[in-house]
C-alpha cells in the first residue's frame, strides 16, 4: 500500500526561492615573502637566524606596527600556556605542569635581536608569545616593505608539538620555531598568545636554508632545492656532490603556504612514493625494526587517499608531502605533518588519513582556527572519515562517532556556543568536543538539509571558491545556498551560535475515516527539516521530507539515495505539524523522524512509533 501526501496543517507556502550568485571568499589577503637563513648547533640546541620579509599590505588600512608570534616562548615556567595548563580544570596530559618545571637548558626561547626597514629600526615591544614591532615608516594600503630581523633561540625539550628528543626518541620537531607575522584581515591584527590552541597565518612564500650537522636528516615543508648536495633520500637527477665540512646547508622552498615546519634527525629512514596523478610523498621514521613493517604499508593507503581526497573534495596543489615520526600525536602544516611513529598500521593509517586531509582545510581553505576551529577540525574529521570507509570499508555510518559524542558535550556542562574563541573555552573537554564532534556533525547533518548529493557537490564549490582564501562561516553558508537553492542562514545562526537543543517526537497517529492524521511536535528549542519514514506491514517503505518555512524552498528529490515525497513546509513558529495521508492504520508497522540517524536530536526514544497490530492509534501520554 503507498502512502501520498494529501494535505498538512501548515501556514507557511511552499517556495522554492532563486539564491542569488556573487563571488565568495572575495576579500583582500595580505602577502608575504620570507628569505630566512638559520643555523642549529645540535650540542647546545641554539639556533640564529636572519630574515628578509616582504610585507605586501593589500588592506584598505596604513599600518603603523607590525605583530609577531613568538611561539617558543610557551615554554618557559609562568608563560600563558603554562599558567592556563595548570589553572584549567581538564589540563592537557601532554602539558599538565611539565613547562614549570624545565631547567633552564630545556626551556625555549625566542628572542628578535633587531629589525628595520633599510635603514629605520623598527620599536619592539615583547609580549611573551607576541612582539609588537612600530614601524619606522607608515606601510600604506597597497603597498609593499621589506622588514629585516635577526633572531636567535632555543630548542625546548618536546612537550607539545614543537621541541627537542620528543617521547620517542626524535632529535627535533620545529614548528612554530621562528618570529612569524601574524595575520591581519578586516577585523584587524590577530596576535593571539599561544596557550595551546592552533594557528592562523599570512599566505606567501617560503625561502629557506638550514645549516645543520650533517649526519642529520631533514624534513620539511617545501621542496628541497639542492638535493644533488644533500642525498639523505631526496630524489636527484645529478649524482650527489656534497660539500666538504660537517655542516649540510638545506635549501627549501614553499609557495602559496602560511607556515614552515621541519624535523631532524640522525637515524631517520627516508622513503619515498610518487603518485601518477598527485605529488611525491616523502615517508620518515626512525630506523626502529618494530616500526617497519607498518610503515612500509603506509604509502600504498596514503596514495588512495589523496586520490579519493582530489576525486571528492578538491584537488591538492603542491608537489609534494611528507608524513613525519615526531611531535606528540599528530599536527598538521604546510605540505607535512609530524605524527608519532610507534603504532600498528590501522592507528598508523588513521592518523596519517587526519593530518593529510587537513591539507584541504589547515592548509588550502586555513580558516582563522581560533575563531573557526570546528571548520579545520570538524571538517578534516568529515572528510577523514569517508576516506577511512573507503580504505576499509564497512557499511555502519561513518560519522556516527560524531553524534555520539556533540550529544555526551550536549548533555554536560561543558557545552558553549561553537562561537567561542578557541583559546576561551572553560574546559578542554568542551573546546575539544566542539571543534571535532561538533563540526563533524554540523556538516554531516548539513547534507541532510540540502541532501547528500548536494552536500558533495557543495564541498568540491567551496574548496574551488575559497581555497587560498581564509573562508569563514558566511562563505561556506553562501556556497552551499548557491548549490542547494535554499535559505541557511537560520542553519548557520542557530547551531553555530547558541547550545540550543534539537527534539523532534511523534505526538499522535490517528485513524479518522479513509484517512491517516500524523502530528509532529517540537519539543525543544533547535530547528531543522524532518524526514518522515513509514513502514508497512508488507515491508514496504515510503520516505518523506517535511522542509523548514526559512529554508524557503526544500532539497531537491534527486539529491538523496532514497527517494522521498515532499511535503508543505513546517512553519517554524509552530509548536506542531499535521499530515494527512490516504491509507488504513492497519497496513502500518512503524513511523520514525530521522530513520537514518543524521540529525543531533537529543531524544531519540520519542522519535518512532511501533504499531502493534489491531492499535487503534497512537496518542503521546
Amino acid at each position: 500500500m503507498q502512502f501520498l501526501p494529501l494535505r498538512a496543517f501548515v501556514l507557511a507556502p511552499f517556495v522554492l526561492v532563486s539564491i542569488a550568485s556573487t563571488a565568495q571568499c572575495d576579500r583582500w589577503q595580505q602577502r608575504v615573502k620570507y628569505d630566512m637563513r638559520i643555523e642549529l648547533d645540535p650540542i647546545t640546541h641554539r639556533f640564529t637566524g636572519r630574515t628578509a620579509l616582504v610585507y605586501t599590505n593589500n588592506s584598505p588600512d596604513t599600518l603603523r606596527e607590525v605583530y609577531f608570534h613568538l611561539y617558543f616562548n610557551a615554554f618557559r615556567p609562568g608563560s600563558e600556556m603554562d599558567v592556563r595548563s595548570r589553572t584549567i580544570s581538564d589540563p592537557d596530559g601532554r602539558v599538565g605542569d611539565r613547562i614549570s618545571g624545565l631547567r633552564p637548558s630545556e626551556q625555549g626561547e625566542l628572542v628578535v635581536d633587531r629589525m628595520a626597514q633599510g635603514s629605520k629600526p623598527a620599536t619592539l615591544l615583547p609580549m611573551g608569545t607576541v612582539l609588537k614591532a612600530g614601524l619606522g615608516q607608515p606601510l600604506l594600503p597597497g603597498k609593499s616593505t621589506t622588514i629585516d630581523f635577526d633572531f636567535h633561540g632555543q630548542v625546548p625539550v618536546q612537550v607539545r608539538r614543537s621541541g627537542r628528543d620528543n617521547a620517542e626518541g626524535v632529535a627535533y620537531s620545529m614548528s612554530q620555531w621562528y618570529p612569524k607575522l601574524a595575520e591581519y584581515d578586516a577585523r584587524g591584527w590577530h596576535a593571539y598568545p599561544y596557550v595551546g590552541r592552533e594557528f592562523y597565518g599570512v599566505w606567501g612564500d617560503y625561502h629557506v636554508t638550514i645549516a645543520l650537522d650533517s649526519a642529520y636528516t631533514i624534513a620539511a615543508t617545501g621542496v628541497l632545492q639542492n638535493p644533488e648536495q644533500i642525498g639523505h633520500g631526496y630524489p636527484s637527477k645529478k649524482a650527489l656532490k656534497r660539500p666538504a665540512g660537517g655542516i649540510l646547508t638545506w635549501y627549501f622552498t614553499a609557495k602559496d603556504v602560511h607556515d614552515f615546519a621541519w624535523a631532524a634527525d640522525k637515524d631517520y629512514v627516508h622513503t619515498t612514493e610518487q603518485m601518477t596523478d598527485g605529488p611525491l610523498l616523502h615517508f620518515f621514521h626512525k630506523d626502529d625494526p618494530a616500526l617497519k613493517d607498518a610503515w612500509d604499508q603506509l604509502p600504498g593507503y596514503m596514495v588512495k587517499s589523496f586520490r579519493f581526497m582530489n576525486e571528492h573534495f578538491g584537488v591538492y596543489p603542491w608537489p609534494q608531502y611528507s608524513f613525519v615520526q615526531g611531535g606528540d600525536g599528530g599536527m598538521e602544516y604546510p605540505m607535512l605533518t609530524l605524527i608519532t611513529g610507534k603504532r600498528r598500521l590501522g592507528s598508523l593509517v588513521g592518523v596519517s588519513v587526519h593530518e593529510s586531509v587537513h591539507s584541504w582545510y589547515y592548509g588550502v581553505l586555513a580558516s582563522n582556527e581560533g575563531r573557526f576551529a570546528w571548520m579545520d577540525e570538524g571538517f578534516t574529521e568529515y572528510a577523514g572519515a569517508e576516506v577511512m570507509k573507503e580504505l576499509f570499508g564497512g557499511d555502519d555510518d561513518p560519522h556516527a562517532s560524531a553524534f555520539d559524542g556533540y550529544r555526551a558535550l550536549a548533555e554536560s556542562d561543558k557545552h558553549e556556543a561553537p562561537s567561542i574563541h578557541a583559546d576561551h573555552f572553560k574546559t578542554n573537554a568542551g573546546y575539544g568536543a566542539t571543534a571535532y564532534s561538533f563540526g563533524e556533525l554540523f556538516l554531516h547533518q548539513l547534507g541532510a538539509v540540502v541532501g547528500e548529493k548536494t552536500l558533495d557537490r557543495g564541498m568540491l564549490r567551496y574548496f574551488d571558491a575559497c581555497k587560498f582564501k581564509h573562508p569563514e562561516p558566511i562563505d561556506l553558508e553562501r556556497v552551499m545556498e548557491k548549490q542547494s537553492g535554499v535559505e541557511l542562514d537560520w542553519y548557520f545562526d542557530e547551531w553555530v551560535n547558541t547550545t540550543r537543543h534539537l527534539d523532534y517526537s511523534i505526538a499522535a497517529v490517528l485513524q479518522l475515516g479513509n484517512e491517516l492524521h500524523i502530528t509532529l511536535r517540537n519539543e525543544g528549542d533547535q530547528l531543522m527539516p524532518v524526514d518522515l519514514r513509514i513502514i508497512l506491514r508488507d515491508g514496504s517503505v515510503a520516505d518523506y521530507h517535511i522542509p523548514l518555512s526559512l529554508m524557503r524552498g526544500s532539497k531537491p528529490a534527486d539529491s538523496e539515495a532514497v527517494a522521498f515525497t515532499t511535503l508543505p513546509a513546517w512553519q517554524w513558529t509552530d509548536p506542531a505539524y499535521s499530515v494527512v495521508l490516504p491509507g488504513s492504520l492497519e497496513a502500518i508497522a512503524s513511523i520514525t523522524i530521522d530513520p537514518l540517524g543524521r540529525t543531533a536530536d537529543m531524544r531519540s526514544e520519542n522519535n518512532t512509533v511501533v504499531l502493534p497490530a489491531g492499535a487503534e492509534g497512537f496518542v503521546k501520554p
